[in-house]
């Protein structure tokens, strides 16, 4: 919600701020607010609502004489209101046909979301992005642990196509390197080229058996993958679209330094990087907003993130756009709220027809 400390007035001065830079790029002066804001007050009024934007940390002056530019609390009063006033979204069915008549009858969930991810960056003009629901059949390949610090391990899972899992669990214990090491050679060793299912299956019934079975090597490395493969889901497929288009748009945006945007382009690439993200910040349905300084990572911080989950009738996947906190909101979130239905009614048809 929008701080409720703003009255009226305030709040239409710096709606009217946001909508002028987005569109712009440029510090929005006093007089610009007076004739667009649509208030029948003066340009003085308009300096004072602006300092006292200013001292709530709302936007800022680059300079002297300049005019104000959002900061990301700026930002994040904006896309609160445009969320307020969201109505039944417009546009799912063209989306559906495109996306029906670009995959076929029967679509391949990878050629669908390819396609999705090409659509969001197209409508956007940012970085587009679709995740699929967790692939539980998916087929072991590799498992290895990563030592972090004290008693956390990272655990990376590859399953067959090199798609990745990753979780950090705490076993209690301090281990070294060369422990992690062998248990992950035994568990490859034993599972590998098994579904998901059958290596939690085989681990448990192992940890069922006589422990004097196994020596602390391998007590160790069943105990690891139980307590890892339990709670973790199968790889999820990412697609994205759009990363030239992210580049124009950041050398547009002054401000972005070339490392921030390889930052963002590596996690692009690393696709896995993204799903982590996304687990941090989505913890229900819906749409997800994430501006500039709301990012965990520093480096995410000069861009914001839009995403939505979606249900195919089986498991929850994410589509979403990624780009410079200067984004056109209003467009971005229509663009992921019909996204994300359009996908859910071609992939549940789908599905129900699988079923039959």
């Amino acid at each position: 919600m929008a701080a409720p400390s703003l009255s009226d007035r305030t709040r239409r001065v710096l709606a009217t701020l946001v909508r002028e830079y987005i569109e712009t790029g440029e510090p929005v002066a006093s007089a610009t607010l007076m004739h667009r804001s649509g208030l029948s007050v003066s340009s003085a009024t308009i300096r004072n609502v602006l300092a006292q934007l200013e001292d709530m940390g709302y936007v800022w002056q680059p300079h002297t004489s300049a005019g104000r530019v959002p900061t990301d609390q700026g930002y994040r009063f904006y896309v609160d209101l445009l969320l307020e006033s969201r109505r039944a979204t417009r546009g799912v069915a063209n989306v559906e046909a495109r996306l029906r008549q670009e995959v076929g009858d029967t679509p391949f969930i990878g050629d669908l979301l390819s396609s999705t991810s090409h659509v969001l960056s197209e409508a956007s003009r940012h970085v587009g992005f679709a995740i699929a629901p967790a692939n539980e059949d998916a087929v072991f390949h590799r498992i290895e642990f990563i030592p972090l610090s004290g008693s956390r391990i990272l655990v990376v899972m590859v399953s067959r196509g090199n798609q990745v899992s990753q979780k950090m669990v705490d076993i209690g214990e301090d281990v070294s390197q060369s422990e992690l090491v062998q248990a992950a050679n035994f568990l490859n060793t034993e599972f590998a080229d098994l579904r998901l299912e059958d290596v939690r299956h085989g681990v448990r019934e192992r940890l069922r058996e006589e422990r004097t079975l196994y020596d602390e090597l391998l007590g160790l490395a069943l105990r690891l993958a139980s307590q890892t493969l339990e709670t973790m889901q199968g790889p999820a497929a990412v697609y994205i679209d759009g990363a030239s288009s992210l580049l124009e748009q950041v050398v547009q945006a002054s401000g972005i330094s070339p490392a921030t945007l390889g930052a963002l382009l590596r996690m692009v690439e690393e696709k896995q990087r993204l799903v982590r993200l996304l687990n941090e910040y989505i913890d229900g349905p819906g749409l997800t907003v994430v501006i500039g300084t709301e990012h965990n990572d520093p480096g995410l911080r000069p861009f914001s993130l839009i995403a939505s989950t979606y249900f195919d009738g089986r498991g929850t996947g994410t589509v979403g756009v990624i780009g410079p906190t200067r984004m056109k909101y209003s467009r971005a979130i229509a663009a992921v709220d019909v996204a994300a239905l359009a996908v859910a009614r071609v992939l549940k048809d789908v599905n129900q027809s699988d079923s039959h």
